[in-house]
């Protein structure tokens, strides 16, 4: 049974295994996609998304909460500078990951792990949103400001005629 086992251990002790998530994270920070394995990918994208939340807020205690996490000062100025403005608006998900097939030595499943708003492929196919807009609400305006602008006309003339 697997009763309160939240984090895959992948094989290591407690040091090596934070050493290694804080090199992925920064290497992924500065590079935008790494190629790892499916279990790693997993592993980091539940490391570094808390990250990418906490540097939404440019704060010196935030900063220091993700410096004390990635232990990097140049992945640490690239994520508040770079990443962070980027996924402003984004309530969370900020890294997809894509299974590439196994690896040819050992057979391990490898996946791709990237941030999400930084992937040209995906995003350059959306067009920009347009704004919907009632049509009926529309009609509307323009049917009471017709009759409006007509009658100005008319009551110019007049006066012109008058004249």
């Amino acid at each position: 049974m697997r009763h309160g086992k939240k984090i895959n251990h992948l094989g290591r002790k407690t040091a090596h295994r934070k050493s290694m998530l804080a090199n992925m994270a920064s290497s992924l920070i500065e590079h935008k996609r790494i190629n790892t394995t499916v279990a790693k990918a997993k592993a980091l994208k539940v490391f570094v998304e808390p990250l990418v939340t906490k540097s939404k807020e440019d704060t010196t205690h935030n900063r220091r909460i993700v410096f004390s996490k990635l232990r990097d000062k140049y992945a640490v100025a690239e994520l508040f500078r770079e990443v962070a403005p980027k996924v402003g608006d984004r309530p969370g998900g900020y890294t997809r990951i894509i299974k590439l097939g196994n690896r040819l030595g050992d057979n391990a499943d490898m996946a791709m792990i990237e941030l999400v708003d930084f992937n040209e492929t995906y995003n350059v196919n959306k067009p920009a949103k347009k704004k919907s807009t009632r049509r009926a609400g529309k009609k509307k305006a323009e049917t009471t400001e017709a009759p409006k602008a007509e009658e100005s006309k008319q009551d110019e003339q007049e006066g012109k005629k008058e004249e």
